[in-house]
């Protein structure tokens, strides 16, 4: 175990666990990055091992044997790209949609008037539209190009926040860390858990996994915010997606990042389905949300209200800039994370690339299930209501500071036979699909999902007995 898995066991504030408990096996590079984002994640998702352990052994007095392979864990990177599904003529084929291939091909750093680049990011008709508004272009790479040649990128970057969309300058990690939200995100650790209500003790309900009978309300949309709801589901949790059935949504991240949980669709600004969502959070033992900071506020589901309706919860929130600082408004993805903080410089000043897999959004992800799982110990042993807050930046900030590595080969990835090896099959609704199976190994209560990924919107707001 090294420096990052150290920074890790920081916020568990327990010390290391027992020597020989947890087992990280291989090493970067898996990818043609420098960066060791295999190596991370192996050791956020083997943080998650001991968090478990500790949530088992107060159910039941024993540890278990946790074990991460770091080329699983970065085969987790790219996820929803690994998920193949079983077409007409008996064949299994990757779910790639046309249009987030072209959204791809378009939200790449381009060149402004100087020397800096500037991303802008394409996800979304909403967040889409806005941008191109700002740019005055069509949306193709050509056309994307030209119009940012046409800005000075600090500008761009004041425009696109006054629009509400989402985009960044291209910064050095040190440029990053000079700046004032730089500064605020250094100061803090890696995944905040912050108490904001008091509360009795709660034990862990019966059950033969860790998570049994834990209610998780999972109100997050594109990878971070639903990896962080499929790990508690992988460990046993009743997980039940929210959302509305008018919100866009990319069908491949909902397949993949939907595994073991159920889904519901409540309007938040319909009066009785908000009333029908604050019953649910009242019966609830987390709540996770993914929006910008003080949005959820408006509909009368902060952390503090959650917390008066219901002491003991657990409130998770995943964004992109964090919750503090002059950034913490703006909205963002993976591409903009890795924009900002530095990531995207590894090609080289002149030439920026982003990473061959969405390291931040993963990684950030399973860091909120880490504090969550975390919180919910904390929580049985002393009582509590607690906020769990987790961010792309912070975490394209931890991946930056694991140094880098050399890479031989500008195409590497997993075999084939190694993905099928760690694939598993599942029957949702939509069609046999083959995905991965959980990182993380356990000797006693191994992760797995009960149920295949659900239809969105098909099951009833309400709490399995």
């Amino acid at each position: 175990m090294g420096a990052a898995f150290d920074e890790i066991m920081a916020v568990r504030g327990l010390g290391a666990p027992d020597s020989g408990e947890v087992e990280i096996t291989g090493a970067d590079p898996v990818y043609s990055t420098r960066f060791r984002i295999g190596e991370t994640c192996a050791n956020v998702v083997a943080g998650v091992g001991v968090a478990v352990n500790d949530i088992w052994e107060l159910k039941t007095g024993r540890r278990q044997k946790a074990k991460v392979d770091t080329r699983h864990a970065a085969a987790s990177l790219r996820s929803s790209h690994n998920l193949v599904r079983l077409q007409d003529d008996g064949s299994w084929a990757a779910v790639n949609s046309p249009s987030m291939i072209h959204m791809a091909s378009i939200t790449q750093p381009w060149e402004t008037d100087e020397v800096p680049f500037f991303l802008p990011h394409f996800n979304l008709p909403h967040l889409r539209d806005r941008v191109q508004r700002v740019l005055g272009c069509d949306l193709t790479p050509e056309s994307v190009a030209a119009a940012v040649r046409q800005w000075n990128a600090m500008d761009l970057e004041g425009a696109i926040d006054e629009a509400r969309a989402c985009g960044g300058m291209v910064r050095s990690n040190d440029e990053w860390l000079q700046t004032e939200h730089g500064k605020v995100l250094a100061a803090k650790p890696l995944v905040e858990i912050i108490k904001i209500g008091d509360s009795d003790p709660e034990p862990f309900p019966e059950g033969d996994r860790p998570l049994s009978g834990i209610r998780a309300l999972d109100l997050t949309r594109i990878l971070a915010g639903p990896i962080a709801g499929r790990t508690l589901a992988e460990n046993g949790a009743d997980v039940l997606m929210v959302a509305a059935g008018h919100l866009p949504q990319v069908p491949e991240h909902v397949l993949d990042t939907s595994h073991g949980k159920r889904s519901c669709f409540l309007d938040l600004n319909d009066p009785d389905q908000n009333a029908k969502l604050k019953q649910l959070a009242g019966q609830a033992d987390v709540f996770s949300q993914g929006y910008r900071p003080g949005v959820t506020a408006k509909f009368g589901f902060s952390p503090e209200e959650l917390a008066e309706r219901r002491p003991g919860i657990v409130c998770m929130s995943a964004s992109c800039f964090g919750a503090d600082g002059p950034f913490s408004h703006r909205a963002g993805w993976e591409q903009v994370a890795q924009t900002v903080t530095g990531i995207l410089q590894e090609g080289s000043p002149e030439r920026p690339k982003l990473l061959p897999a969405a390291a931040n959004d993963y990684t950030t992800g399973y860091l909120g299930a880490y504090g969550v799982m975390l919180a919910l110990a904390r929580r049985a042993r002393e009582g509590g209501s607690y906020h769990v807050r987790v961010s792309l930046c912070q975490s394209g900030m931890f991946i930056y500071r694991q140094g880098k590595v050399d890479f031989d080969r500008p195409d590497m990835d997993l075999s084939a036979a190694e993905l099928d090896a760690i694939r598993t099959r599942s029957e949702p609704k939509h069609g046999p699909v083959k995905h991965l199976s959980p990182v993380l190994q356990l000797s006693e209560t191994q992760p797995h999902w009960a149920r295949p990924t659900p239809v969105l919107g098909g099951d009833r707001p309400e709490w399995l007995n």
